[in-house]
């Protein structure tokens, strides 16, 4: 997207979604091996966009000429379909794939003050609205990509005309060959000044298909903003449901005429709270078209990896491995800023930590200029990087299998009905896990069922429908256990009280209980006052700056964390197959790929938000691989090349002792 969003220290990331070395790894479809930069498009530049991503090691061109969202061509796209099929002919003759940016809900007529036909003189009635009837039209200065004089509107899903004539563009677009349809932000319109508590939309047709199926009208029978709203709790639902239905019907009309094009959605919220304001869940999405690209940020500062804290790095970190849960085997694309003029940081080094995090986490890296979609902050380094990863993509874009995780829930309903209080639940409990270098796996509702690990926890997961409490249930029969934090299901799916809890009832657990309850080698762990939400707290207090140095003494966030093994994790029952021994700002998550146990490390100490972008080196990382795992180790630092590491092997396995680890490593055992 066009439009600017936020920013996390010193850690190592171990996953569980490792990469083997070997020839024989299987490569995934094109979209999980992009390595992406953007470029203008225009049919006499074809030939020289390609020219350019060959010899940067681009692989996967985004081109933009925008058919949708220039009101122009949305009229007349002929000279622009005749650029797209020109640039997709250029890239298959050069082994490569391209795809072309298409607004979603967005359309800009360009020196508006200048012509007698603009999309909002033409069609008022197709346009967003407040609840208030102002509708969604901006001029210059709004954002920064309308020009003094354009017309920018936000269009209603439901103007039947507009969408027919949209799902023709991209009918012809993907008739010209083109490898993916990229649609930028399809949204609400919630995120321009003055409009952040619209909950848009209310313009005529959308408000006709909400009572056509609700029966309630959304101007008056709603109270906007009450999550304790019956009517407005269908609001909700209803504008994701819309939104993920547009994205669907973009996906149908691109298959129906190229089977082999793809649909990719460009998305700015994560799973925080601003996913349920613009109406765009990037978990019900993944469902319905074949990779996002995540304009992803969290923290104080901004989008910009040269602005970003550690606790800000640990967040970016947990969102994009949250990602790849969601995506369930597609592919998750990182359109995310490096730098964007930060005095004191060097360009290069800023790129080259997003770079690394991203493949850490398993995700595909967009180089970019600034905060815009193109270009480079500094093209040699790109090119290098892009270089290093075309030369290791099995390591890094082979699927990833879990061992023997822990697994930690995500609820889509209690963070769409409960967002903040699940949020803060929820990143405390990823980072508890993350810090006690446990082998990490989000579960969902859709891998619910298939979970394999010995233990869940679920942070103030307080809406379970019928089918996940059944789910559980089978779950703790199995023997395995549950950690149950908070008001975990006290409500249903559709956030009506439940009383008494019915997991509590099962698992004879009082209400009136104020302690924790259930720990040892009993099926459940119960705490009442939830540990991810401590957590959360302490280290928005100390983390920063205990990361920024090169020893840390006692911290709370620590002795919260070794209260939390003590109490939940201390368990032979949950012994881990890979363990690793590091520093409290080292993320472990432990995975097999191939049949091969691998640890993905990622160093962020010593990182400060706009001042320092060069990692103090994490010393001293020790792994053990359980025996029967392999005999021969190797490490592959980032942008160096693979070497053997000589192990100690003993009666229950092989350990290996990393020196050192500069900005980040992947470890395997074979």
């Amino acid at each position: 997207m066009r439009i600017t969003r936020l920013p996390i220290v010193a850690f190592l990331v171990v996953t569980t979604a490792g990469f083997c070395q070997s020839d024989s790894a299987p490569l995934q479809d094109w979209t999980h091996r992009v390595r992406i930069g953007g470029y203008g498009l225009s049919h006499d530049r074809a030939e020289a966009i390609v020219r350019d991503a060959v010899e940067t090691h681009v692989f996967g061109i985004e081109t933009d000429n925008d058919i949708t969202g220039r009101y122009e061509s949305f009229l007349e796209p002929q000279e622009k379909l005749k650029a797209i099929q020109a640039v997709a002919e250029k890239a298959h003759a050069a082994g490569n794939f391209a795809f072309v940016y298409i607004a979603g809900l967005e359309c800009i007529t360009a020196q508006a003050d200048r012509t007698s036909h603009t999309f909002f003189k033409d069609h008022p009635d197709w346009v967003q609205r407040k609840i208030t009837g102002e509708p969604a039209v901006f001029g210059g200065g709004a954002a920064f990509w309308i020009a003094p004089g354009d017309e920018d509107v936000w269009i209603s899903p439901y103007a039947a005309e507009w969408r027919r004539i949209y799902m023709e563009r991209v009918r012809q677009i993907a008739a010209t060959g083109i490898d993916g349809i990229y649609v930028d932000i399809p949204y609400w319109m919630t995120h321009f000044e003055g409009w952040e508590e619209s909950w848009a939309s209310f313009d005529d047709y959308t408000v006709e298909a909400f009572r056509a199926k609700t029966g309630l009208n959304a101007k008056t029978e709603i109270r906007l903003g009450d999550f304790t709203d019956p009517g407005f709790l269908r609001w909700i639902d209803f504008r994701i449901q819309t939104l993920t239905d547009f994205m669907k019907e973009v996906d149908t009309n691109a298959q129906a005429v190229n089977p082999q094009c793809k649909t990719i959605a460009e998305i700015y919220p994560g799973i925080e709270e601003a996913a349920v304001r613009v109406g765009t869940d990037v978990y019900q999405l993944y469902g319905v078209v074949d990779a996002i690209a995540h304009e992803y940020e969290w923290g104080s500062g901004n989008a910009i990896a040269a602005s970003k804290t550690p606790l800000d790095w640990l967040h970016y970190m947990i969102g994009m491995f949250t990602f790849r849960a969601f995506a369930d085997g597609k592919a998750s694309w990182m359109l995310s800023y490096s730098w964007d003029g930060e005095r004191n940081i060097d360009p290069r080094d800023a790129m080259k930590n997003l770079f690394m995090s991203q493949l850490i986490a398993g995700t595909n890296s967009w180089d970019a200029q600034g905060h815009v979609m193109s270009h480079s902050n500094d093209l040699a380094t790109r090119t290098g990087v892009f270089q290093w990863i075309a030369q290791h993509d099995k390591t890094f874009y082979s699927p990833r299998l879990p061992i023997n995780p822990v697994g930690v829930y995500f609820s889509p309903q209690t963070r769409n009905y409960f967002p903040l209080e699940f949020i803060e639940s929820y990143l405390g409990t990823m980072a508890l896990v993350i810090h006690s270098h446990r082998e990490l796996q989000v579960v969902t509702p859709r891998s619910l069922a298939e979970f394999k690990g010995n233990v869940l926890i679920l942070p103030d997961v307080r809406c379970l429908s019928q089918g996940e409490l059944d789910s559980l249930k089978s779950f703790v029969q199995t023997g395995k256990k549950l950690v149950i934090t908070a008001e975990t299901a006290r409500y249903d799916e559709r956030r009506d009280p439940r009383t008494p809890n019915p997991l509590h009832t099962w698992l004879g657990i009082q209400e009136v209980a104020r302690k924790s309850v259930g720990a040892g080698r009993q099926g459940f762990v119960y705490l009442p006052d939830c540990p991810g939400k401590q957590y959360f707290r302490q280290l928005a207090k100390e983390f920063d700056l205990a990361a920024s140095v090169r020893s840390a003494p006692g911290t709370e966030f620590e002795k919260l964390r070794e209260a939390f093994m003590r109490d939940v994790m201390a368990d032979s029952s949950l012994e881990k197959l890979v363990q690793v021994e590091a520093s409290p700002f080292v993320v472990a998550q432990i995975a097999s790929v191939n049949g091969k146990p691998h640890v993905f490390l990622a160093n962020f100490k010593g990182l400060k938000g706009r001042e320092n972008a060069q990692q103090i080196p994490e010393k001293s990382i020790r792994i053990h691989f359980p025996a029967g795992t392999g005999r021969r180790v190797f490490a592959l630092p980032f942008l160096g090349e693979a070497k053997e590491v000589r192990p100690e092997r003993g009666a229950r396995g092989v350990d290996v002792a990393i020196p050192t680890v500069e900005k980040g490593m992947v470890v395997w055992c074979e």
